[in-house]
């Protein structure tokens, strides 16, 4: 059965599609993630740029976007309102702002759709999970998915993925110790079903091993395609063994959001494994100062959690913790 499970978190909704009890496609939305695709909203016009026909953009929310399209009749600051056709992108160097279109005229504001109605969308089953269910997202890989978009590393059968976002595209490096052309093929296969799985948009760069023949460098392209679902657009696989593949980008990947901000990362997780922690009594956060202290100053987090679990929520700082190294404990494990 192929399905989406569905969390509300705290600080972030996240789904994921399964099919065989593995995760295919994973999603999170931040709650303060900023502007949501296809949000139709008023903006101003700063600052028209002549030499690209663009336009900068201020939204309401205080963030910028770039106008792809600009009347030459509109000036700089007249209010438009415009659709958002690409989130922002977070890059540690030069973050990525939104992209934006004018609206037609019987276009309503609106905030875009919820990931709920984004996976509603697609027609497949949606099953909606709480926390004192069975864990069907762990089950399912869902602490495995994370730490692929956080470290870049995935594994297969045969070999390892490296996956680096740059500010140009993603990279993804094939290697291995078996015979080029099955690693070759075998790597296609497994960076493509990694592409879909972390949301991996824009150009994506596969440089896999070099490969003598035409037909092994067919075999290999013809992984991504059996595996990649449509659309997108893709190289032939050059002597050197690079293929290039082209997605839509219209939200960032899980890579970009996990990476952006890997401290609010940590707290979510952290909070989300307090919801289905065992044991009775008040529950004790303990992780890094960096993460505790983000948590403390989202005291809706701390109130949402409690209504959760029907427990009362402390918060210890242990500067001998990594980041990602926090834990929950209660009164009555």
């Amino acid at each position: 059965m192929v399905e989406w499970l569905y969390e509300d978190g705290i600080g972030e909704a996240r789904a994921a599609l399964v099919a065989r009890d593995t995760i295919v496609e994973a999603l999170v939305v931040r709650v303060d993630g900023g502007i949501r695709l296809g949000a139709v909203v008023d903006a101003r016009l700063e600052r028209k740029m002549a030499e690209t026909g663009r336009a900068a953009l201020l939204l309401p929310d205080g963030a910028r976007a770039i106008l792809n399209t600009v009347p030459p009749r509109i000036s700089d600051g007249a209010t438009l309102r415009v659709a958002i056709t690409r989130e922002a992108i977070p890059d540690a160097g030069d973050p990525k702002p939104a992209q934006a279109r004018l609206a037609a005229e019987d276009e309503p504001l609106g905030p875009g759709p919820t990931l709920m109605e984004t996976i509603r969308a697609t027609g497949l089953p949606v099953a909606t999970l709480l926390p004192h269910q069975p864990d069907r997202l762990e089950a399912a890989g869902w602490g495995e998915v994370l730490e692929e978009a956080r470290t870049g590393l995935v594994t297969f059968a045969d070999g390892l993925l490296r996956i680096s976002p740059t500010p140009a595209m993603t990279l993804i490096d094939v290697d291995g110790a078996i015979r080029n052309a099955r690693l070759a093929s075998e790597g296609a296969a497994a960076a493509a079903r990694a592409i879909r799985r972390l949301g991996i948009t824009g150009s994506i760069g596969l440089d896999l091993p070099t490969l003598a023949g035409k037909g092994e460098r067919q075999a290999a392209a013809a992984e991504v395609d059996r595996v990649l679902p449509q659309p997108f657009e893709r190289t032939a696989v050059n002597g050197f063994g690079f293929l290039q593949i082209v997605r839509r980008r219209t939200r960032p990947s899980l890579i970009e959001t996990l990476r952006a901000d890997p401290v609010a990362a940590a707290a979510i997780a952290l909070l989300r494994r307090a919801e289905r922690a065992g044991g009775t009594g008040p529950r004790s956060l303990v992780a890094a100062p960096a993460v505790i202290r983000l948590i403390a100053a989202h005291p809706d987090w701390t109130d949402a959690l409690a209504r959760r679990i029907g427990a009362a929520v402390a918060l210890r700082e242990d500067a001998a913790l990594a980041i990602s190294a926090g834990d929950v404990v209660s009164r009555h494990a």
